[in-house]
């Protein structure tokens, strides 16, 4: 073919199932058999089950091994319900044409999608519709975030106090304090329990720690707060919690809670209207709103919307494949970014830390749903970015590669 030059290339016309299941049984067992299949079986118009042929051509190429590019909808895939018709290519990558498709985006469909990449530009008029779902492209972030003013200083770009750290669980504090610090803001102070202070306070250079003792010491001066990871021991002060509450509901300044304090959180809305962002995982969610996991990856928008209407209409980061980011009202924004080697424990701590480095400089909490999407976005990016270069690299890898432009 003219557009693949120097790659030899085994064009399958499918006018007959029979004729092509050989073909491909051929094609697949060979000493030279493909690098990649391009599957471009059915467009997004499937909406019938396939018959026993189709499937087991389809088999055919599955049990190949060999990874699958498909174009706009991995045949099988009903485009719009996210339906299994039978059966379905597995792909290691989707191309998705002009805008992705909402079946591809459903429960059902994500094990054959693979990883999801949308070509926006191939030639359609601009679609005059819009929809409450948002897929985010680099194109998102131009010029984002701003430059920073040649004048400033470390009072110019904020200070950000995170809340951290447990006997048994102080990983999570240095974590969340070296991704708060991959963000740049002026000044990053870490508070955790005194029996974990020595741990914690031997890794971190850049950061300021400090033995809790009361609130009141970590909102003086700071511009943003974080609270949560690593807070999974039972031996937490008596006092934490409440003082942790007080924060979310009267504090004037951004908030940030993620991992086990999630479930800290009351509901309704606080007394102030500030910035306020939750960051679960799906299971974490199941419990805040007491439903099942699978009742949240069954509907994850639905989740995330009622998350943030019982906590105040605060901001969500609902994590997994495919981060939704959003509040109960408004766009949802889809992350495009990350693969499964993000699935390491410490990875959220660093999220976490990230976004709040990010929310306590004040050009930034300007644009707080944008803010958030990038933070979320350059967490996944640095890790693909890993991927590319080496398979088996770590949470202290990741961190070295996020925020890199």
């Amino acid at each position: 073919l003219p557009h693949l030059p120097e790659r030899r290339v085994i064009l399958i016309d499918v006018l007959d199932p029979r004729m092509a299941l050989e073909k491909i049984s051929t094609a697949c067992k060979n000493n030279q058999k493909p690098k990649l299949i391009l599957d471009g079986l059915f467009g997004i118009g499937l909406s019938r089950p396939l018959n026993d042929v189709w499937q087991k051509l389809i088999a055919a190429v599955n049990e190949s091994k060999i990874p699958v590019l498909a174009i706009d909808v991995p045949s099988g895939i009903d485009a719009d319900t996210g339906e299994i018709r039978g059966a379905a290519i597995q792909a290691a990558i989707t191309l998705t044409l002009a805008t992705p498709k909402r079946g591809v985006l459903l429960p059902s469909a994500i094990p054959f999608i693979g990883r999801l990449e949308v070509a926006s530009e191939i030639g359609l008029v601009p679609c005059p519709s819009s929809s409450e779902l948002n897929w985010t492209s680099v194109e998102d972030f131009q010029s984002f975030p701003p430059p920073r003013i040649v004048s400033g200083h470390k009072g110019s770009f904020g200070h950000v106090s995170i809340l951290a750290g447990s006997l048994g669980y102080h990983g999570a504090a240095v974590l969340a304090a070296r991704g708060a610090l991959r963000a740049q803001p002026g000044l990053v102070s870490v508070f955790t329990p005194e029996n974990v202070y020595l741990p914690i306070a031997s890794q971190l250079q850049a950061a300021m720690v400090h033995p809790w003792k009361t609130s009141s010491d970590v909102s003086d001066s700071c511009t943003a707060i974080l609270f949560g990871p690593g807070f999974a021991a039972t031996d937490l002060p008596s006092n934490l919690k409440r003082e942790m509450l007080q924060i979310w509901t009267e504090c004037p300044l951004p908030v940030i809670v993620d991992a086990s304090a999630l479930d800290w959180l009351p509901p309704g809305q606080s007394t102030q209207k500030p910035i306020r962002v939750i960051t679960p995982h799906p299971g974490e969610a199941a419990r805040m709103l007491s439903i099942s996991t699978d009742a949240v990856q069954a509907d994850r928008v639905s989740a995330l919307r009622k998350l943030s209407a019982r906590y105040g209409n605060c901001f969500v980061v609902l994590k997994g494949h495919q981060t939704l980011v959003g509040r109960n009202d408004g766009d949802v924004f889809i992350n495009s970014s990350g693969n499964p080697f993000l699935a390491q424990g410490g990875s959220g701590d660093v999220l976490a830390g990230y976004i709040s480095g990010l929310i306590a400089q004040s050009t930034l909490q300007r644009e707080p749903l944008k803010t958030i999407r990038y933070a979320v976005w350059q967490h996944g990016l640095a890790a693909d970015r890993l991927c590319d270069k080496i398979t088996n690299w770590t949470i202290d890898d990741l961190l070295q590669s996020l925020g890199v432009r």
